[in-house]
């Protein structure tokens, strides 16, 4: 079952966690948290800011967290991601995280679903899935020239998300 949350509804961070509680098996292996995205491009740095954000707020809690600011996964590391997880995490689930575009009245939802995320895709990139639940946050409008927009998205918007996003993920581990 998939799952939409407005980033403007007080109750999207709760949401995201009740959505992970359904969707992830409850085991002893803590997922790893896949940030997928690039600083370089306000649009495309919801995966990175989040990662930023989660790391502050878990702090050495043993969850691995992969995309940050100061350390991106972009579409240059993303096609290693799957071996290195796998040899690195065996077993563990991966949320993978990352911004999507979509139609215009879905701008600013965070959609979760339990599958593989095939990040690059709004971009023309062919890259292989990631992640065994995806989470996405519709950051701009899909049309031919979506790299123009992701380049005009309003920072707040990615602001917004992350923080909803790592506080989900957060309230989730803990």
């Amino acid at each position: 079952m998939d799952y939409s949350f407005n980033l403007y509804n007080s109750l999207a961070a709760d949401g995201i966690c009740l959505a992970l509680k359904k969707n992830l098996p409850q085991g002893e292996l803590a997922p790893v948290v896949l940030c997928i995205g690039s600083d370089l491009s306000v649009g495309d740095s919801l995966g990175p800011v989040t990662g930023t954000k989660l790391k502050e707020k878990l702090g050495f809690s043993g969850c691995f967290i992969y995309g940050t600011l100061a350390k991106p996964i972009t579409a240059n590391e993303v096609k290693y991601m799957n071996d290195f997880l796998k040899f690195t995490h065996p077993g563990c689930p991966v949320i993978a995280i990352d911004a999507a575009v979509g139609s215009a009245g879905d701008i600013g939802l965070i959609k979760i679903a339990k599958r593989a995320i095939k990040p690059g895709s709004g971009a023309n990139k062919k890259l292989a899935k990631v992640g065994d639940i995806s989470i996405m946050g519709i950051v701009a409008e899909r049309s031919v020239f979506n790299y123009s927009l992701f380049s005009a998205t309003r920072l707040n918007i990615i602001y917004k998300m992350s923080e909803i996003i790592s506080e989900g993920i957060a309230n989730y581990l803990f």
